[in-house]
């Protein structure tokens, strides 16, 4: 950020009723160093007090959460924004004299980081509200798919607890509603034998099952396998409708956002670059669109490093040697990449000979998984950089990913 014409640095450590904002001058001198209610009507008439000193920067350390009405108070008001990451913040706090972690010493740290380190700081462009949109629809999602996992391991849980063989016929069957109508309806393996596999059958059907014979004669001759009731059969057939019924009500959940998801991102100018690339779906470009927007990239590095995708290199002498993954950086954005580099490794050829290279280089899975994440995301820069659609034998890049 270019901060040579700016008078005044506010730094504000924010927090969910109230904030701690300290303001300091281009000498370092603190105009300002109290407690800020999070209010638009306090946040105006802080700004414009201070305004009278000349020109602002605001800089947040949680732009886009709790610190979201500041930022987009100074917006408002024709004000300069800024955000410090979180892992520069400690490491400057680090170095500041004294052992206490109070909001008071934060937001000092952050206005004199913004005042003499301003290489620190990262951009806060004018709010995009399809950015703001794809991000608490995504976070969303992201939850409810959280909740469909847990649900359906606990499904598993009671079958395999009460009847391994039927779990191991429905199991893989979870994610289809048609199958949840028929644990609802008859959760217990005695309800499913009188109901019979005709009824099975019918109940499938009904609900929209393509595979509804097969799948009701794998019910049935998994029935077959145990003859004998397991301690704790009722008390699963009470609990098993219900996890059925939420499991279903959690996939209408999901398909609900993925509508209004699939709407944002297909209205969006880089839907078309993004998903010409292999792995990437509506899922994934909207979480890539919805983390990166607002934000500026001088280089792909710096947007793989901001992913959390570099390879850190360690070294010490000859005692320590070797690179690891960073730990830090954007999870949401990292977690999107790794699983669309895993996808892309049955769909697209250049990205499997990429993988299977990194594992002759004696990479393990995971690692070399991670190398093609990091690989795709600078490929993807520059697809953006230059409005260009994948194309692999046009984008090679280094080997040494």
């Amino acid at each position: 950020m270019q901060v040579d014409d700016i008078d005044v640095f506010i730094g504000i450590d924010v927090g969910k009723s109230e904030h701690w904002a300290t303001a300091l001058n281009t000498a370092g001198k603190k105009l300002f160093d109290k407690a800020l209610p999070n209010s638009e009507d306090k946040l105006r008439e802080i700004y414009q007090q201070l305004s009278d000193h000349g020109q602002l920067l605001v800089v947040v350390d949680q732009p886009a959460t709790i610190g979201a009405l500041a930022v987009a108070v100074a917006q408002a008001m024709g004000i300069m924004v800024g955000y410090l990451p979180g892992l520069s913040m400690r490491r400057i706090a680090d170095l500041t004299p004294g052992n206490a972690k109070t909001d008071a010493k934060d937001a000092a740290v952050i206005a004199e980081a913004a005042r003499t380190m301003p290489h620190t700081l990262r951009a806060i462009n004018t709010s995009d509200e399809d950015a703001a949109s794809l991000s608490m629809l995504t976070g969303f999602d992201l939850d409810l798919a959280r909740q469909v996992n847990q649900t359906s391991n606990r499904i598993r849980g009671l079958y395999t607890q009460i009847h391994p063989a039927l779990e191991a016929a429905l199991g893989p069957w979870l994610e289809h509603d048609s199958v949840l109508e028929v644990i609802a309806t008859w959760p217990t393996p005695s309800q499913l034998r009188k109901a019979g596999r005709a009824r099975i059958d019918a109940k499938l059907k009904a609900k929209g099952a393509r595979r509804h014979a097969a799948w009701a004669k794998a019910i049935t001759d998994a029935l077959e396998q145990q003859t004998v009731t397991v301690a704790g059969t009722d008390a699963a057939g009470v609990v098993l409708p219900h996890l059925a019924r939420q499991l279903i009500a959690l996939h209408t959940q999901r398909a609900d956002v993925a509508a209004q998801v699939e709407h944002l991102v297909e209205a969006h100018p880089l839907y078309p670059v993004l998903t010409s690339m292999p792995g990437v779906g509506v899922r994934t470009a909207a979480t890539f669109l919805a983390e990166t927007l607002g934000r500026t990239f001088d280089t792909g590095a710096h947007l793989a490093s901001y992913a959390g995708l570099t390879p850190v290199t360690r070294r010490s002498g000859s005692s320590i040697r070797g690179e690891y993954v960073s730990h830090g950086g954007n999870k949401r954005l990292k977690r999107a990449m790794f699983l669309s580099a895993f996808a892309s490794l049955r769909s697209d050829p250049a990205s499997r000979a990429y993988y299977e290279r990194k594992r002759a280089q004696g990479k393990r899975h995971n690692q070399a998984v991670l190398a093609l994440a990091h690989r795709r995301i600078l490929t993807l820069y520059a697809m953006i950089r230059d409005g260009a659609l994948y194309d692999p034998p046009a984008q090679q890049l280094p080997a040494a990913a």
